[in-house]
């Protein structure tokens, strides 16, 4: 039997031997000449890969979007606000226990850091416990106060004296205030 015969029910595109699905035969187009994929030459050549200016474009998009990334990260030290926030929590926190342990409690303030101390035995002993140990300011941060300034909290939770404390980082501000009656606030 012939494969391809005009006038074949198919067109003579089917494999007609008993026992075997029949399969299509599809025509080949050949490619023109000089091309690789029978594209016309012009769309061959675009298709071929990027040019010069387009990626040129993709690296100048992926530099904005990386300088848009930096400057939007927080600052790795926090802001100075958080730090007088952090102070100003465990002044109160001081306050507190002055209260609750119906002992004196003083904070202390210098230009590096600050501490917390205990009235005991006729004396004050630092405050080891982890909340309320002796801590430096944050690196870049300064503090206007002489060099040492101490503010005791008697039982009731008054202050002795009020006191402002100055946070100055670069060209931020923050400033922590401890009033008489022992209340802290923080401004920024």
């Amino acid at each position: 039997m012939p494969i391809s015969a005009p006038g074949n029910k198919n067109g003579g595109h089917t494999n007609r031997h008993p026992g075997l699905a029949p399969v299509s035969v599809v025509p080949c187009v050949p490619a023109k000449a000089g091309t690789r994929s029978g594209l016309p030459p012009s769309r061959e050549r675009n298709s071929a890969g990027f040019t010069l200016i387009e990626l040129m474009i993709v690296v100048v998009v992926i530099a904005l979007a990386s300088a848009v990334a930096v400057l939007a990260l927080p600052d790795p030290r926090g802001r100075v606000l958080d730090e007088g926030a952090r102070f100003a929590v465990r002044v109160r926190a001081a306050r507190d226990g002055a209260i609750v342990e119906a002992r004196p409690t003083s904070v202390w303030v210098t230009p590096r850091g600050y501490g917390f101390d205990r009235w005991e035995a006729g004396r004050w002993i630092a405050i080891d416990d982890k909340p309320l140990r002796a801590t430096e300011w944050g690196r870049g941060t300064t503090v206007a106060v002489p060099e040492r300034s101490r503010v005791t909290f008697d039982t009731t939770g008054a202050a002795d004296r009020p006191v402002t404390i100055p946070l100055l980082r670069e060209r931020a501000r923050a400033t922590v205030t401890i009033y008489p009656d022992g209340t802290v606030n923080v401004d920024g």
